[in-house]
């Protein structure tokens, strides 16, 4: 495919045009939004098996949420910064080829654990690839399009993150149901029949197949970006007159961020979006089987993927609408995701508590189209206020903070929420006063004495208790759009100062 002549790395040409032809431009943007899919794919992976984990460790919630959250997000913030140093002054494509490979392997050693403290290190392991992903496509991405397509351009690239979620219940949730026998006869059908009486997996371990099948294929990934892939000179889209400067370090870019309000107060809003959307996640699969009896299958399939896809439609629109407005209002890019965050509150809470079928799926798929139509502005914002040498750094730090706070504090409060709201319940249900949660979550989860099952009525109690806490505690996180949305807002009146790459 025909490129653009070569410019030195490091230098931009005259004249701020789109790298590349139209055809290999695209291509780019369609591969490495392929890479952002499959950095969900593998990252959501642990939410649509969910229940199946929590009954195999014997975890409560506030475990599952640690499991979840804070180990994976302290890592991936950690170890984003510094790569991305490195993407901002060696070749982005290599780095990210190599990360994508790490995280991979990973993801399908998630599949091999034994112990609760095995899988969180093959999570740790997950995080530390996945944080070398998206700040080199960023930057890359800012290489390949000129300012005014960049919105598109990443509103695209954003999609990922729900095209992804949607594969990931797509093939996770009908992988992780497998029989027993069906995962031996593959395993034997590659010349290892033995393989779960040899690592201990006892049973019902079709959750681990799904690690392992949606895991290793990411290598070949990795050597596709790495063999198809140009990396672009630095600075090449920028309007003329940009200056070629040294790359800047996280003080230099920090200094340079401190006279941008619009990036400190767009970031907190963004990470409070995924505190809520990480937390939704890792806890609607188990939420719906805990009221209704979904399997993850089940839900991945009816709810899932479909719900997954039309979060890419508000991905796109978002972006799309703001291309569309941001001729005739700058500060678009910050007030329509605020709008977005507002309106889709009272869609969410009130589909959660709807009876299960095609009204509650497009009540929550509405929702889900608000929610998601700030996720590109988050990139476009992030990197526009700063200068090209800081790019992908400032994509770091803007990550950094959406990391501990979204996926790292999410999932461990929603968790802790959800226990909390349990105990009320059974408080509020056992007229007897005998029953403890402890009890009940050994009743619930299948780990209780089978020589003393629980009276069915107790039971009941139990179940109730167990689903009604999880709804309560996902309701009470949502709230968390409002102040988000206002952060958004506030974004919005300082955005026009701070930008410096204007739309041309």
């Amino acid at each position: 495919m025909a490129i653009a002549p070569a410019t030195p790395a490091g230098e931009a040409p005259a004249g701020g045009q789109s790298f590349g032809s139209p055809a290999y431009r695209m291509y780019v943007l369609l591969c490495l939004t392929f890479v952002y899919m499959l950095n969900f794919i593998d990252r959501s992976l642990l939410g649509v098996v969910a229940q199946p984990v929590i009954r195999e460790f014997g975890l409560n919630d506030t475990q599952y949420g640690f499991l979840n959250g804070p180990p994976f997000a302290i890592f991936y913030a950690l170890m984003g910064i510094p790569i991305a140093m490195l993407a901002d002054r060696f070749n982005r494509v290599i780095i990210m080829a190599i990360c994508i490979a790490v995280w991979s392997l990973m993801t399908a050693l998630c599949g091999f654990a034994t112990s609760f403290v095995f899988l969180l290190i093959a999570r740790i392991g997950v995080a530390i690839g996945e944080a070398g992903g998206t700040p080199p496509s960023n930057s890359i991405i800012a290489d390949y399009f000129k300012p005014k397509s960049r919105a598109n351009a990443l509103g695209i690239f954003a999609m990922g993150v729900t095209i992804g979620t949607a594969l990931a219940n797509g093939f996770g949730g009908p992988i992780g149901q497998l029989s027993d026998e069906a995962v031996v006869s593959f395993f034997a059908s590659v010349g290892l029949p033995d393989i779960h009486e040899q690592l201990g997996w006892g049973d019902n371990f079709g959750w681990r197949f799904a690690f392992i099948a949606l895991g290793l294929p990411g290598v070949l990934v990795a050597i596709l970006v790495l063999l198809t892939v140009k990396e672009p000179p630095r600075g090449f889209s920028d309007p003329p007159g940009t200056p070629k400067v040294a790359k800047a370090n996280v003080v230099e870019t920090l200094k340079e961020l401190g006279s941008k309000p619009t990036f400190w107060t767009m970031s907190v809003g963004a990470a409070l979006v995924a505190f809520v959307g990480y937390g939704h996640f890792g806890f609607q699969a188990p939420m719906m089987n805990r009221l209704h009896g979904m399997g993850p299958g089940e839900f991945a399939l009816s709810y899932g993927v479909p719900l997954a896809l039309v979060s890419a439609v508000g991905t796109f629109l978002g972006g799309y609408i703001t291309q569309l407005l941001s001729s005739r209002y700058v500060t678009s890019v910050a007030w329509v995701p605020a709008i977005g965050l507002v309106v889709c509150v009272p869609l969410y809470a009130y589909g959660f508590y709807m009876t299960p079928g095609p009204a509650q799926l497009v009540v929550w798929g509405v929702g889900a189209v608000f929610h998601y139509a700030y996720l590109g502005a988050q990139y476009t914002i992030g990197q526009g206020v700063v200068s090209m040498r800081a790019r992908a750094t400032a994509i770091a730090i803007l990550l950094f903070i959406v990391a501990l706070i979204g996926n790292g504090v999410g999932p461990q409060f929603l968790g802790i929420m959800s226990d909390t709201f349990m105990g009320m319940q059974i408080k509020s249900l056992d007229a007897s006063g005998l029953l403890t949660q402890a009890e009940c979550l050994q009743a619930v989860t299948g780990r209780g004495d089978p020589a003393a099952p629980m009276a069915a009525e107790n039971l009941d109690v139990c179940k109730a208790a167990y689903g009604e806490g999880l709804r309560q505690a996902m309701l009470v996180q949502t709230l968390f759009f409002i102040p988000a949305a206002a952060l958004f807002f506030l974004a919005s009146l300082t955005l026009k100062k701070d930008m410096v790459a204007k739309p041309v």
